[in-house]
C-alpha cells in the first residue's frame, strides 16, 4: 500500500523524522486527555515505540497523517488499524491529532472514513470499531460525522483526570459502508 489520499488530507508510512512532533504531542495535556496515555513519555520512548513498528504486521502499522498546506504537506496527528481478527473479519481504529493548530477543521472525520475505505475495501474486515471517552464530545461527534454508530458503553472503565469515565463503543459494519457508499 502506497499513500492513501483524501480530499484534503494523506495518510502515508510513519517515518522516525515524525517522532520528535510524535513526542511532543503525547506529553501535551490537552492532547492526551483523549487518550489513553497518562504518564509522561521521554523522546526514547517514543524511539523504541518507532523501533518496535518493525516488528508488526504490515497491515496495523500506523499511518501519519499530512494535511496540504500549500505545495507542502504538514504533519497533523496519527492513526492506526489494529487487532485485526482475520476470523471475525474485524478490527479497532485509533487516532491522534496532535497538532492543535489543526482541531475543529474535520481532519479527524476525513481520516477515519480513509481508515474506514481502507479498512472495508483493502483489509475487507466487516466490522469497524473504536473506543472513546464520553466526555470527548468533539471526537463522538466527528466519529458520527463518518458513520459511527453507539453500540455501547463500559461504565466507570477509565480513571483519568482524578475521576471514572465511562467509555463508550462505537463502529461501522461492512453493510452500513456499502449503503453509505450508494448515496
Amino acid at each position: 500500500m502506497s499513500v492513501i489520499y483524501g480530499k484534503r488530507i494523506r495518510l502515508r508510512a510513519v517515518e522516525r523524522g515524525d517522532v520528535e512532533k510524535f513526542h511532543e504531542w503525547v506529553n501535551d495535556p490537552e492532547v492526551t486527555r483523549g487518550l489513553a496515555l497518562y504518564l509522561p513519555m521521554s523522546m526514547r520512548d517514543e524511539e523504541n515505540w518507532f523501533d518496535g513498528l518493525a516488528k508488526r504486521d504490515l497491515n496495523e502499522k500506523p499511518f501519519a497523517i499530512e494535511v496540504k498546506k500549500g505545495r507542502a504537506w504538514k504533519l497533523i496527528g496519527n492513526c492506526c488499524v489494529f487487532d485485526i481478527s482475520t476470523v471475525s473479519r474485524s478490527a479497532e481504529l485509533g487516532i491522534m491529532i496532535g497538532d492543535k493548530a489543526e482541531w475543529n477543521k474535520g481532519y479527524g472525520s476525513e481520516t477515519m472514513t480513509l481508515l474506514l475505505k481502507h479498512g472495508f475495501e483493502t483489509l475487507n474486515l466487516n466490522r469497524i470499531f473504536l473506543r472513546v471517552y464520553e466526555n470527548n464530545a468533539r471526537a463522538v461527534r466527528s466519529y458520527e460525522k463518518a458513520g459511527f454508530v453507539l453500540e455501547g458503553r463500559q461504565r466507570q472503565a477509565v480513571y483519568k483526570h482524578g475521576k471514572y469515565e465511562d467509555v463508550l463503543f462505537m463502529s461501522v459494519l461492512r453493510s452500513e459502508w456499502d449503503s453509505r457508499k450508494k448515496e
